[in-house]
C-alpha cells in the first residue's frame, strides 16, 4: 500500500511506456495528466495531516482519485479497485505498474478530512488553476449562473411520521447511553409506539385520529424532555444530538394550550429556513419554486460561456433548499474576485436580480448584471395602460414626486422593506386623486397612491434597466445565458447533481465540489479533443411547428 514512493510530479517510464501503447489516442485521465500537469501537491492539504506519527498516503493523490472517482461515477470500493487495476489511472497518478493501492476506507476518511478543515474547495479551485496556468480559463468576459434543486439522501417523511421517528431515535440513543434510567422513565405503551420504524407502523386512516395520534406523541415526547432536562437524569443525556433534535423538533411543532401538548397550526409552523424536516439529517430543509417541492438543498453553478474557450465551471455555491438565489449573488462574486475570474458580464435569471445586485456588482466589481427585473404595475381599472414608478417624476432633492396627472405628493418618509432594506414611502393625497381622470390607468385603491421608491441610485439602475430589457439588443445579449441549462442537464444526468451521497449540508457541498472539478476535467476533455458542444435536441414534431 505505497502511494507515495515516486513524486506526483513524475510518470514512472514503465507505466508511461505501456501505457501510449494501450491508449495510442490517450483517454481522459491520461490527457488532463499531460495537459494540466500534476494538478494537486501534497502541500496543498499539509493542514489536513499532523506533522508527526506515520507517515500518510498521498493526500495529492487522493485528491486526484476523488475527483476522477466523481468523473465517472463509483462507489469508494470500484475507486479503490481503479487504482490498483487501471492503467490509465497509474498513469494520471504516477504509479508504478505494480502499486497495489490502498483500502477503500482511506477515501471515507480523506474526505472527513476535507470537511473538517473545509478545504473541498481546494479540490475545486485547483482544477480550476491549473486550467487557469495553460490559458483555458481567464477573467473578463461573460459568465453565467442558474441554480438547481438537490434531493437530500434520507427520504422524505410526513409530519406524523416526522415526530414519531424524531422521538424514536432519541429513545434509542438515550437506550443505549442510560439504559436502565430510561426503562424507568419509560411508560409501558411507549414500547408499542416507538419500538418499530413509521413505515412499518400503521397510523389511523381518519385525520381526526391522525391528530389524535400526533398530540398523544407530543405529551409522551414532553415528558422525555422534562424527564431528561430534571435534575434526577444522568449527567449529559440533554446534550445527545438526538435529544437536541427532539427538543428543536417540539418547539416547532408542538405549543400548550390549556395545559395539553397539541399540534401547531399550519400557519403556526416557523419558516421553512429553520424547520427541521427529518431526525435523520438536521442540515435538510423543504423548498419550494412555482409547483415544484422538495427536501433537500440548492446549488448554484456558474460558468464561462465564450465561443473561443471551454465552458468551464467558475463556482459552486450550495445552500440550504429555500435561501432565495438574490441572497447569495453577493457571495458568488466574492468568490471569484478571490479567485480572480471576475466576468466583465454576468448573466442570471430574474431570481437574482435586484436593484442593490446591480448597484453592487457595479460598484463593488465593476462588471455588468445582465437580467430581467421585476417589473411594478398596476393594472387600470378601465383601461389597458398602467402607470408604474417610471411614470412619476421624482425630485429627490426637494422630496417630493409628481403624477402623470401633474399633482404633487403630500407626503414622503424614509422606512423599511419587508427584507430590510432602505427604501422611501411616497403618498399621494386622496383629494387629488379620487376626482382625477387618470385615475383608472393609475391604481386600484379606493383613496389616493402610494409609491415605494428605492435609493436614488438604486431607482435609477431599476428605470434604465426596464427600459432596456425591452430591446432587441438586450433580449440577444441575454440569449446566451440560456446555455447554463444544458450545464444543469449534464451535471444531472451524467454526474448525478440532483440527490445527495451523503448527508448533512457540510458533505452535500463538498460532494458538489468534487463534481465541478469532475465536470470542468470532462468539458477540457471534450475541449481538447474537438468534441462539439451537443444542440438541443427537438423533436421531429416539435420541428413543424410554425413560425411565430
Amino acid at each position: 500500500m505505497s502511494l507515495r514512493g515516486v513524486g506526483p510530479e513524475e510518470i514512472p517510464e514503465e507505466t508511461a511506456r505501456v501505457a501510449r501503447v494501450v491508449f495510442p489516442k490517450g483517454c481522459l485521465a491520461m490527457r488532463m495528466r499531460d495537459t494540466l500537469g500534476p494538478v494537486f501537491t501534497d502541500a496543498q492539504f499539509k493542514e489536513l495531516f499532523p506533522g508527526r506519527g506515520r507517515p500518510a498516503l498521498s493526500p495529492a493523490r487522493l485528491a486526484m482519485v476523488s475527483v476522477l472517482q466523481f468523473a465517472e461515477g463509483l462507489t469508494d470500493r470500484q475507486a479503490a479497485h481503479a487504482v490498483r487495476s487501471r492503467l490509465d489511472w497509474k498513469y494520471a497518478l504516477s504509479l508504478e505498474l505494480t502499486d497495489t493501492g490502498f483500502d477503500f476506507s482511506v477515501l471515507s476518511e480523506f474526505r472527513s478530512r476535507l470537511i473538517g478543515a473545509d478545504a473541498g474547495r481546494a479540490v475545486f479551485d485547483a482544477v480550476l488553476r491549473a486550467a487557469g496556468e495553460v490559458g483555458l480559463v481567464k477573467p473578463g468576459g461573460r459568465q453565467r449562473t442558474d441554480a438547481t434543486h438537490v434531493l437530500a439522501a434520507t427520504r422524505d417523511l410526513n409530519r406524523l411520521e416526522f415526530v414519531v421517528e424524531t422521538l424514536r431515535v432519541a429513545l434509542n440513543q438515550i437506550a443505549e447511553a442510560a439504559g436502565g434510567w430510561l426503562a424507568a422513565v419509560a411508560a409501558p405503551e411507549w414500547f408499542d409506539r416507538y419500538s418499530a420504524r413509521p413505515e412499518d407502523s400503521r397510523f389511523p386512516s381518519r385525520w381526526a385520529a391522525r391528530v389524535e395520534h400526533g398530540d398523544q406523541c407530543g405529551a409522551d415526547g414532553m415528558v422525555l424532555l422534562k424527564a431528561v432536562c430534571s435534575a434526577a437524569a444522568p449527567p449529559g443525556l440533554r446534550f445527545l444530538p438526538a435529544v437536541e433534535v427532539l427538543r428543536q423538533t417540539w418547539v416547532q411543532q408542538f405549543q400548550h394550550v390549556d395545559g395539553a401538548v397539541r399540534w401547531r397550526e399550519l400557519t403556526n409552523l416557523p419558516p421553512g429556513l429553520i424547520r427541521l424536516r427529518t431526525p435523520h439529517e438536521p442540515d435538510a430543509r423543504t423548498g419550494a419554486k412555482r409547483e415544484l417541492g422538495w427536501s433537500g438543498y440548492k446549488v448554484h453553478l456558474s460558468e464561462t460561456c465564450e465561443p473561443d474557450a471551454p465552458h468551464l465551471i467558475t463556482h459552486i455555491h450550495t445552500t440550504a433548499a429555500p435561501v432565495a438565489d438574490v441572497v447569495v449573488l453577493e457571495d458568488i462574486h466574492a468568490a471569484l474576485a478571490e479567485r480572480e475570474l471576475l466576468p466583465d458580464e454576468h448573466l442570471v435569471d430574474a431570481g437574482y436580480m435586484d436593484a442593490q445586485q446591480i448597484h453592487h456588482a457595479r460598484r463593488d466589481h465593476r462588471l455588468n448584471l445582465v437580467g430581467p427585473v421585476r417589473t411594478t404595475t398596476v393594472k387600470g381599472q378601465a383601461t389597458g395602460e398602467v402607470f408604474d414608478n417610471t411614470h412619476f417624476t421624482v425630485d429627490w432633492d426637494h422630496r417630493r414626486a409628481s403624477c402623470p396627472g401633474g399633482r404633487t405628493s403630500v407626503q414622503w418618509r424614509e422606512a423599511r422593506s419587508q427584507s430590510g432594506a432602505s427604501v422611501t414611502r411616497v403618498r399621494f393625497a386622496g383629494r387629488h386623486c379620487d376626482p382625477c381622470e387618470l385615475r383608472t390607468s393609475c391604481t386600484n385603491a379606493r383613496t389616493g397612491r402610494n409609491l415605494t421608491l428605492r435609493p436614488k441610485a438604486e431607482h435609477d439602475i431599476l428605470r434604465q434597466a426596464r427600459i432596456e430589457q425591452e430591446t432587441d439588443h438586450w433580449r440577444r445579449r441575454y440569449g446566451h445565458r440560456a446555455g447554463v441549462e444544458g450545464t444543469i442537464s449534464q451535471a444531472v444526468q451524467a454526474f448525478d447533481l440532483r440527490r445527495s451521497r451523503y448527508r448533512g449540508l457540510a458533505k452535500t457541498q463538498l460532494q458538489h465540489h468534487f463534481t465541478g472539478a469532475a465536470i470542468n476535467l470532462a468539458r477540457l476533455d471534450a475541449w481538447l479533443t474537438g468534441r462539439p458542444l451537443a444542440r438541443t435536441r427537438v423533436s421531429p414534431f416539435a420541428a413543424l411547428r410554425p413560425a411565430g
